[in-house]
């Protein structure tokens, strides 16, 4: 196996030809551009040189843009093999350098910080955790930041962060053990008793445990550990129930009942938001015919009403943060990060309704400038905020 080089100064392995990255991967394949000539080109690189991590790391990333997570795994576990170690960008002399805590995984793994700095004038390695040893001679850095999302897989990379916080060299910004505590229920349970605030009751079950269910129907089923909707579905009585778990193999399950938040008109409406330090800033806003709402679902490309409704909610979010800023202050004071994510909509009570809070979601400026006008410019005062809570330097007079 080639040698580690953790510790080893970034500038001594920038002999490969950097990373295309994620975010540049992922604009062209929402851009509808073929990833074929990348994947070549990186397939000819390591023909050339098969311990060039950096090709390895891009073709992973590929790999999963193109739909195969097992090949994604496969060839990430493969560029691990050679270090642990890489940069977002070629060194910008002078500038601090931001090093990201990361875990093996696929999209879901850890915060996907690639697209929050894309641009910004800073030095960003990823350092890959994998067991202790990772963690006792860190690379030279300004700042640490945890980017390790909350999954059972994670838990004990979070732990072994955890226990080297106390000791690190820099600041560390999102504490690994406020992370830890994210699970559905974990999080459900910190903020129960925050007022504004309607947060289902989230029971974490195993197959047995599921399939003696008796309580209230509909609820609300999914595998733990997924995200996106995957496998997830509402339940609307013991025989449906019966076929879910007929149809899903997983060992354990979140259940929650279901919250009716159709508006008026019979559409839902979902919210992201990120909290930035003490801040909140808007990320999307999804109008949809049916319950179960994701952006990429929601119809907003073809709609242009859904369109003109997010921009207004956009335009005017200062006074639905203020309207709920109670609840949005104490859901920052109870979970204690620097940077982190909700999923969430307004219930017909006026309570803030939460689906989801994690620190994977992806925010991001990709979007057809043409078809969304407005949303560029909120996106950039997201990725300025996130900057200045990094240590990127404010920019100087034009």
């Amino acid at each position: 196996m080639p040698q580690m080089l953790s510790a080893v100064p970034r500038e001594v392995f920038l002999t490969e030809p950097p990373l295309i990255g994620l975010a540049t991967l992922t604009r062209r394949a929402m851009r509808g551009e073929s990833l074929a000539p990348y994947a070549q080109a990186l397939q000819a690189r390591l023909a050339a040189n098969p311990d060039d991590a950096n090709a390895l790391m891009d073709l992973s990333t590929v790999e999963q843009l193109r739909g195969s997570r097992a090949a994604r795994l496969r060839l990430q576990r493969e560029a691990l093999e050679r270090r642990n170690l890489f940069a977002q960008n070629e060194p910008i002399p002078g500038a601090p350098r931001l090093l990201v805590l990361l875990a093996p995984g696929d999209f879901m793994a850890n915060t996907p910080v690639e697209f929050l700095l894309e641009a910004a004038q800073i030095n960003v390695d990823f350092l890959y955790i994998r067991d202790e040893a990772d963690l006792v001679d860190p690379p030279p850095h300004d700042m640490a930041f945890v980017a390790v999302a909350e999954s059972r897989a994670n838990q004990k990379i979070l732990a072994l962060i955890d226990e080297a916080a106390a000791g690190w060299p820099r600041p560390m910004l999102n504490n690994p053990a406020a992370i830890a505590r994210l699970t559905r229920d974990g999080a459900c349970r910190l903020l129960r008793e925050v007022d504004g605030l309607l947060y289902p009751d989230n029971q974490r079950l195993d197959r047995e445990r599921l399939a003696a269910f008796s309580g209230a129907f509909p609820i609300i089923v999914r595998p733990v550990d997924s995200h996106a909707g995957e496998e997830l579905e509402k339940i609307s009585d013991s025989l449906e129930l019966k076929a879910y778990l007929r149809a899903h193999a997983a060992d354990e399950y979140y259940v929650s009942p279901f919250v009716d938040y159709a508006g008026p008109d019979g559409k839902y409406r979902k919210i992201r938001l990120a909290f930035i330090g003490d801040d909140v800033y808007p990320i999307h806003f999804a109008v949809s015919s049916r319950w179960m709402v994701h952006y990429l679902n929601a119809d907003m490309l073809h709609n242009s009403e859904h369109r003109a409704e997010e921009a207004s909610f956009m335009q005017e979010f200062a006074a639905f943060a203020q309207r709920h800023a109670g609840a949005l202050d104490g859901a920052k004071r109870r979970l204690g990060l620097d940077y982190l994510q909700i999923d969430c909509a307004e219930a017909e009570d006026g309570r803030l309704l939460i689906f989801e809070i994690g620190t994977a979601m992806i925010a991001h400026d990709l979007d057809c400038p043409i078809t969304f006008p407005y949303k560029s410019a909120h996106m950039h005062r997201l990725f300025d905020a996130f900057g200045r809570l990094v240590g990127v330097p404010a920019a100087g007079p034009a």
